[in-house]
């Protein structure tokens, strides 16, 4: 089957996010291992917040392999999220995130457990399903070491990752695995058959587009079909998953079935709050001298403290 893209103008773009377009890294989507060191550049480069308020540690979970872990502990912070990058699955890890992983500790008040899962495509699905199931397991055994109430415990993160805390949602939903409260799913990535307008439409868009999104997916499936587990979309039944806050990006390919998949959600009797942001872009978050990004960042703390408060 071939698919046609027209041309998509991006009119209303916020004006501090479009000055940056011409800035970012260019990056081929067949070479993601040449990748990384360009997105760790680019990641790295934003300065972490003063974490003068809180305890940072690097540990370790056990599983086969261990996974590397780093735990960020605000003072009488109740619950925990498991948070897990963006990537593409593909990039990205615990120092890459770090400016973020801080960030949502800070605004939210929650011990953050930020996971550098395996990447595609040495280690595709469901190497880093495996890894942040593990995780999750991890939190909620030792929830008194960390001092949270093990009934509050979240999982979150962004595109990719916001993808695989949907997915270890519904393996949990399913395994009768440990009860998760919340789940925090920033512009996830949640669908390989890029059937959506958007994900049609959007072959030029600043830092993910069509190809870059379709490459991501070839890397982490590694040729096997996806299952609801890989691609959450795929799941036939929302049903008793855990509340949700879904945000979207205008100008992002994966916006139209994050948007598809709140609706589905409700339609099942979960409880979401979505919140499509206008005039951004895929990750443009990062972006923070952007008013518009501040206020993404604020949200996601503040939606995670409402979740975990509802429980």
């Amino acid at each position: 089957m071939i698919i046609r893209a027209s041309v998509v103008r991006m009119d209303g773009m916020d004006p501090e996010l479009e000055a940056f377009v011409p800035l970012f890294p260019r990056t081929d989507p067949a070479d993601p291992v040449a990748g990384r060191a360009k997105f760790a550049g680019l990641a790295t480069s934003v300065a972490a917040p003063d974490l003068a308020d809180m305890e940072v540690e690097d540990r370790t979970v056990p599983a086969d392999p261990d996974v590397p872990v780093r735990v960020y502990r605000p003072r009488l912070a109740q619950g925990a999220v498991v948070w897990l990058h963006g990537g593409g699955w593909v990039m990205g890890d615990v120092d890459t995130e770090h400016p973020w992983a801080a960030r949502i500790a800070q605004r939210s008040g929650a011990v953050v457990v930020s996971v550098g899962y395996r990447l595609a495509p040495e280690n595709p699905f469901p190497a880093a399903l495996d890894d942040v199931w593990a995780v999750l397991h991890w939190v909620v055994e030792h929830a008194a070491d960390l001092g949270v109430d093990p009934a509050r415990i979240a999982v979150g993160g962004h595109s990719a990752g916001g993808g695989l805390a949907a997915a270890v949602a519904l393996r949990a939903r399913d395994e009768g695995g440990p009860r998760i409260c919340f789940q925090l799913l920033n512009q996830p990535g949640l669908d390989d058959r890029q059937e959506s307008w958007s994900a049609r439409n959007f072959t030029a868009t600043p830092w993910m587009d069509r190809s870059k999104v379709a490459a991501a997916w070839r890397h982490y499936l590694g040729g096997a079909p996806a299952t609801p587990y890989a691609a959450p979309a795929r799941a036939t039944d929302l049903s008793g998953l855990p509340p949700a806050y879904i945000a979207s990006a205008e100008f992002c390919p994966n916006r139209d079935e994050d948007i598809a998949y709140a609706v589905r959600l409700l339609e099942a009797g979960v409880s979401v709050e979505l919140h499509q942001w206008p005039g951004t872009f895929h990750g443009s978050q990062a972006i923070l001298s952007a008013e518009v990004s501040q206020r993404q960042i604020a949200e996601l703390g503040a939606a995670l403290r409402r979740g975990l408060a509802a429980r």
